[in-house]
């Protein structure tokens, strides 16, 4: 244990800097006393750990010392592999193919070890039904992220209406199988999140860019003002042909089998245009029970899907 702990140690200083002991302490679960000892160790087994004094000090190696690849397991590798080979599927660039030639190099140069046939973990970062689309959109936006140029999108809105945005493309997100683009807008003045699936031209301009600081995408989380909608208290009951796809989308712990076979999930939700059509998606396999206002919306949105096909026409629904 304590070993995987100096390694780990050692790896997030090389890729962090400078870290203090009391950052070291609450990241692997020890005390301070316990980081001071391991910084002793790794220096008697000749990593070059500096500490530094006063506020902003702390541990830190030397610069230009790289881990040896032979303190990477074949497994290890073979993990990274596995990622390589996903991302090199969805995006065409050659430093993912060449990375992943290398990676099968240093398995292979492992005595005794070979590629293993079959893998057990297997990373496809290409969204359902897109196709070339969106490896040609991934294609031309890492291009600008690398020469830091602007970008022109005609981007869809969520009441349905196209807008042109320019754009400083900074990173490209992998959330839940969907592409997303951090950039920061022009016409906003602010850093936003764009989906690819919703970009309908994308065209990359002559005029480049002074990179600016982005928020840090270490933890994408969803945020709720996105939407536009409001947090509601709901309870849902479904039936139980339902039951392969919900587990998609809401929490066990939110969840509730019935003595009937059917199932209650019941939560904080926000109440927005996707939660309803996600509901709608369900037809007749599920029920609003709480609140009486979401019932009342998804009839209604019923009621005017049955007026559109009694009619023939959308104007009259």
């Amino acid at each position: 244990m304590k070993t995987e702990r100096l390694l780990a140690m050692t790896v997030l200083l090389l890729n962090r800097g400078r870290m203090s002991a009391k950052e070291l302490a609450e990241r692997f679960e020890v005390s301070v006393k316990t980081i001071y000892r391991d910084m002793e160790t790794l220096g008697r087994a000749g990593i070059p750990v500096m500490a530094l004094q006063g506020a902003s000090g702390g541990f830190e190696i030397m610069d230009r010392y790289t881990l040896d690849r032979h303190m990477m397991t074949p497994e290890e590798i073979g993990s990274l592999l596995s990622a390589v080979k996903g991302a090199s599927r969805a995006i065409q660039d050659r430093t993912y193919d060449d990375l992943v030639q290398k990676f099968k190099a240093l398995l292979q140069s492992e005595e005794g070890h070979t590629e293993t046939k079959g893998e057990t973990v297997i990373f496809d970062f290409q969204p359902w039904g897109q196709g070339s689309t969106a490896r040609q959109k991934l294609a031309l936006l890492r291009q600008a992220i690398r020469e830091r140029r602007l970008a022109g999108l005609i981007y869809v809105r969520q009441d349905g209406s196209d807008e042109s945005r320019i754009v400083e493309p900074t990173a490209l997100v992998m959330k839940g199988g969907v592409w997303y683009l951090q950039a920061f807008c022009r016409e906003r003045n602010d850093f936003r999140t764009f989906r690819l699936s919703r970009i309908q031209e994308l065209n990359l301009l002559a005029e480049t860019f002074e990179l600016r600081e982005a928020p840090r995408l270490e933890s994408y989380e969803w945020n709720k003002s996105w939407s536009g909608g409001e947090e509601a208290a709901v309870r849902l009951v479904f039936r139980a042909e339902a039951r392969y796809r919900f587990g998609d989308t809401f929490f066990p712990e939110q969840i509730t089998a019935h003595p009937d076979g059917g199932f209650q999930v019941e939560g904080s939700f926000t109440v927005d245009e996707w939660f309803c059509g996600m509901l709608l998606s369900y037809g007749d396999l599920v029920r609003v029970e709480h609140p009486p206002s979401l019932a009342e919306e998804i009839k209604s949105r019923a009621e005017r899907i049955v007026r559109v096909y009694e009619s023939g026409n959308f104007s009259e629904s």
